[in-house]
Parts: structure tokens; C-alpha cells; sequence
């Protein structure tokens, strides 16, 4: 696993900690400290978030029979931030009816309905959110199988390649090979001319040197 990705890890441990722990204080505090916490929550989601998307693309670079096991803890870290995303919402709507009860002077039960109704759009949005993540979900995954049949078939070639790469080498020595039995044979045939015509030539000789003898006498 990439040292990459577990380090991203760690530090996606440590700051939804801390995210979690402010976002329980918000609805407690009052005034400019609440202004304040709720600033700082959102700047450390947005570091939450961005841990995520490194961490997506470390994913993507480990090897593929290794990516499973990321897969699914990128997943439960998806989750963990849907649902860290979640709670802020509702402070936020808690700390809204706080600020717009100061300003407006609301009674109770008109607070309680708004907050009602805000949290039914806030849960609306949750789930369309998830509906979208599902889909996107899919849609990496999809990609994962594409980028490992694309490697499956990047392997089959560079094996195809090398088979012809052995082919041609195999016929190259063939064609060698051929030539030289072709270069001996025709020796050998030039040679059995000559071993012929030397027969002829010694056969003639001794029958000359018969002839003569024999018109001697």
C-alpha cells in the first residue's frame, strides 16, 4: 500500500476529530465565538475534503490487485464525511435560529416549525447528496475496470509481440540454416562430378595404356 496513502489517512484521522469535537461546541457558544467556531469548521472541511480527493487519486496509482482493500475504506471515509457534513448542517441551522431569533424576536414555536422545515430540506438534500455519491461511486469503479481490462489487454499485446518478435527469429535461423544445407549440398554435388570425372579420366587412361601395350606386341 502507498506510504502516500496511509499518511493521508492519518491526517484525515486527526482532522474529523477535531471537526467533530468543534461542531459539538458550536450549538454551546454565543456571539462572535460561535461566528468564529463555525469559521473554523468550514475551513477544516474544506481540508477534510481536499484530504479526500489526494487520497482518491493514491487510490487510482496502487496496483490493482492491492485497490480493493483502499477501495472500501475510501468509501467508509466518504461516509464519515457525508454524515460530519450532516451534523455541521444542523448547527448551522441551530446557530441560524439562534442569530434570527435575537434579530426578529420569533416565539418558540415559530423557531421550532422553521427548524423543522429546514431540517426536512436538510434531510431532502442528504439523501439526493448520497443518490449522487452512489453514482459516482459507480462510476469509479467503472472506471477501475476499465483501466484493468485496458491493462489485461496492454499485457496480452506485449505477449502477442514478443511470440512475433520469436517467430521472426525462428524464421531468420531457418532461413540461414537453409542456405547452409544448400551451400553443402552443392558441394557435395560438385564433388561427386569430379570424383566421376576422374573415374572417366583413369578408366580412359587404362584403356589406352591397354591399347598401346597390346599393339606392341
Amino acid at each position: 500500500m502507498s506510504s502516500d496513502f496511509e499518511g493521508y489517512e492519518q491526517d484525515f484521522a486527526v482532522l474529523t476529530a477535531e471537526i467533530t469535537g468543534r461542531i459539538g461546541k458550536v450549538p454551546k457558544l454565543l456571539g462572535d465565538e460561535k461566528k468564529q467556531m463555525v469559521a473554523n469548521v468550514e475551513k477544516q472541511l474544506e481540508e477534510a475534503r481536499e484530504l479526500l480527493e489526494q487520497m482518491e487519486l493514491e487510490v487510482r496509482e496502487i496496483p490493482p490487485q492491492s485497490r480493493g482493500m483502499c477501495s472500501s475504506r475510501m468509501r467508509s471515509y466518504k461516509q464519515e464525511m457525508g454524515k460530519l457534513e450532516a451534523d455541521f448542517k444542523r448547527s448551522r441551522i441551530a446557530y441560524s435560529d439562534e442569530v434570527r431569533n435575537e434579530l426578529l424576536g420569533d416565539d418558540g414555536n415559530s423557531s421550532e416549525n422553521q427548524r423543522a422545515h429546514l431540517l426536512d430540506n436538510t434531510e431532502r438534500l442528504e439523501r439526493s447528496s448520497r443518490r449522487l455519491e452512489a453514482g459516482y461511486q459507480i462510476a469509479v469503479e467503472t472506471e477501475q475496470i476499465g483501466q484493468e481490462m485496458l491493462e489485461n489487454l496492454s499485457q496480452d499485446r506485449e505477449k502477442i509481440q514478443r511470440s512475433r518478435e520469436r517467430l521472426r527469429e525462428t524464421d531468420a535461423n531457418l532461413g540461414k540454416s537453409s542456405r547452409i544445407l544448400t551451400g553443402m549440398l552443392r558441394r557435395i554435388i560438385q564433388n561427386r562430378i569430379l570424383i566421376v570425372i576422374l573415374a572417366i579420366i583413369i578408366f580412359f587412361t587404362i584403356l589406352m595404356a591397354i591399347y598401346f601395350s597390346v599393339k606392341k606386341h
